[in-house]
């Protein structure tokens, strides 16, 4: 997918028109993973894009104070100096401000249709622990389980916790560990004991199990709304 940048709205010539076919151009091809139940990484990008817009248009130091790991020190630069510049132009300023709020608009409705998808996922989700969960955890294993729930993905987890504005937030990194064929020997507490006994990293791990009777596309859609269910389902 063709990506925006950071600054799109006021690179170059800040023409409506202009912005007007980039921003279609870009939310068309978005449109089409969401048609194909492909939500991520599209739905966290056009995210980001809609809160830039949001937050110029009411003149705070959005970048600065919400993004500063995406953009750099002469991104951040480059967008207090042309705001500066726009806010004593009132012609320019006036395009700027039509281009922000249709784009806002038109991104918006977007990402309804993303999140309608998620959210309909996400209420069909189940979580549940296998087996007895130790003291720790921040570190165990998840199964993974779509559809006619006969496949079973195995993953590996850790949770942490970063601080950002004097708020705490958790994190989940995961590394896929393999496949598995649910059946009458392979139960989720049998698979829980292979690993037990083959990785000896994790000798009393957490284990969950996370279905989902419906068949999504697992890497684009039903593996990040796992990963984000099971981490609040955790805290």
């Amino acid at each position: 997918m063709k990506a925006l940048s950071e600054t799109w709205f006021a690179d170059g010539f800040i023409d409506f028109e202009l912005k007007k076919y980039t921003l279609l151009a870009y939310l068309q091809e978005v449109n089409c993973y969401f048609n194909e139940n492909k939500l991520y990484p599209q739905l966290a990008d056009i995210i980001f894009h809609y809160n830039n817009l949001v937050a110029f248009r009411e003149n705070k130091k959005f970048l600065q104070e919400h993004f500063p790991k995406k953009l750099s020190g002469v991104q951040l630069e480059k967008l207090q100096l042309l705001y500066e510049q726009i806010v004593e132009d009132d012609e320019l300023m006036q395009e700027l401000e039509g281009i922000i709020n249709f784009a806002a608009g038109k991104m918006k409705s977007t990402i309804s249709s993303g999140t309608e998808i998620y959210e309909f996922i996400e209420d069909k989700l189940t979580i549940f622990p296998v087996g007895l969960l130790p003291l720790e955890i921040n570190e165990g294993y998840f199964f993974l389980s779509e559809g006619s729930y006969r496949n079973t993905r195995v993953y590996q987890y850790r949770l942490s916790i970063f601080e950002k504005h004097d708020e705490k937030y958790r994190s989940i990194r995961t590394e896929f560990i393999a496949d598995w064929q649910k059946n009458l020997v392979n139960t989720y507490e049998n698979i829980k004991s292979e690993l037990i006994r083959n990785r000896s990293d994790l000798p009393n791990p957490a284990v969950y199990s996370i279905e989902v009777d419906l068949t999504y596309p697992v890497e684009e859609t039903l593996l990040p709304i796992a990963k984000r269910s099971l981490v609040r389902y955790i805290s």
